[in-house]
């Protein structure tokens, strides 16, 4: 089992090769310093409470019928140092084991999200697992979710477009939201960057990139061709950003940095051509106002990639395009300052993807600051 918040201490030797784009400080408790903590504290604890004292009856948020909500509200309570003999992260824990089925996925009976649903359980049973006590019920829901990625047991030749991605788990085709979802995962199962799953969902990713390469021969790769990512390049190929006139898809910010944070989970050299490609799109789009490419949909979901990709590539200030150096964790909190709600919570104005409920908007907002607490 990983036990560190940080998935990826193996690759501590990213903070050298990131040099030439970015200023590094030596510790992450130094670039901790820049950042408001007064603030940070304050409207964590505001995000903690609401989300306390809007939990159901039963233990679960929202609704019983989409166990991954409730999954990433107890995720994002845990990480922000809520613990998991607190009543109501142990109330939500206990509703969250009734969800755990026969065949080792955790999910809701009826559901079309069986590889999302058991991804964000498997998130948050790890977060609680202190004393070891859902060893085996992650273990069960890694194979499970080995059994769902798009591979040769799907009759899937590695030259498709499915091959090593993983979509919401109702068999129709992958995309890079749920593969993303998928590595981490795996990986917070104890699963190690070069298993043949991760390699697998390494594939899937690279064919998500605008970058023509020997990784990526799809015919999307050279029509926008500059380095960002897009939804999926299965069953026809798709963007929420869009496609450009020729057919092309349309990059945008938070499958960019989703697929840069998985391609880093994979173990992929801070020197490959992908990483490289990737970075210089972030750089040329970096901002917090927005979701590069969707404007204000999945606001709050491009928040919690942005700091999770920037805190895996372990860099304390991120130089964008212009050659502006943004300490990025205080513009974060900054930033989410100013959006909460006076009760507390982080919503939406933009309803897709669920981002107008409160409780999925506040636990994507609390999981993106616990990267900016110090010594994390």
């Amino acid at each position: 089992m990983l036990t560190c918040r940080r998935v990826l201490s193996i690759v501590g030797f990213w903070a050298v090769a990131w040099a030439a784009i970015t200023s590094v400080s030596h510790a992450a408790e130094e670039s901790a310093q820049s950042v408001d903590q007064k603030k940070l504290k304050k409207i964590q604890q505001a995000g903690i409470n609401y989300l306390k004292n809007s939990q159901l009856d039963d233990g679960l948020w929202t609704t019983e019928t989409v166990p991954g909500i409730s999954a990433l509200v107890t995720t994002a309570l845990l990480e922000s140092g809520v613990p998991a003999s607190d009543p109501v992260t142990a109330k939500a824990l206990k509703r969250l084991e009734g969800y755990v089925q026969k065949d080792g996925g955790i999910y809701y009976s009826k559901s079309n999200h069986r590889n999302y649903e058991t991804c964000i359980a498997i998130m948050a049973l790890h977060a609680a697992n202190k004393d070891g006590r859902y060893d085996q019920t992650i273990k069960n829901a890694e194979q499970f979710l080995r059994g769902l990625q798009w591979d040769k047991g799907e009759g899937i030749e590695s030259s498709d477009t499915f091959y090593g991605g993983a979509g919401y788990g109702g068999h129709q085709r992958p995309d890079l939201s749920n593969t993303q979802f998928l590595i981490e995962a795996l990986r917070k199962a104890g699963v190690k960057s070069d298993d043949p799953a991760i390699q697998k969902a390494l594939v899937f990713v690279s064919r998500t990139q605008n970058l023509e390469s020997e990784y990526n021969t799809t015919p999307f790769a050279s029509k926008v061709n500059d380095g960002g990512f897009y939804y999926t390049p299965a069953a026809g190929g798709t963007s929420q950003a869009g496609k450009t006139p020729d057919g092309g898809l349309r990059s945008y910010g938070s499958m960019t940095y989703a697929g840069l944070k998985s391609m880093i989970f994979a173990g992929v050299d801070e020197k490959d051509k992908r990483v490289k490609a990737a970075t210089e799109w972030i750089r040329r789009h970096y901002t917090l106002k927005e979701n590069p490419g969707m404007g204000q949909m999945g606001l709050y979901y491009y928040f919690h990639t942005f700091a999770k990709a920037l805190d895996a590539m372990q860099v304390d200030e991120f130089k964008d395009a212009q050659g502006t150096a943004h300490n990025w964790r205080a513009e974060l909190v900054n930033h989410l300052a100013e959006l909460q709600n006076e009760n507390g919570s982080w919503t939406n104005t933009q309803k897709r993807w669920y981002e107008a409920d409160p409780n999925l908007a506040t636990a994507y907002a609390l999981m993106a600051l616990t990267y900016c607490q110090p010594g994390k």
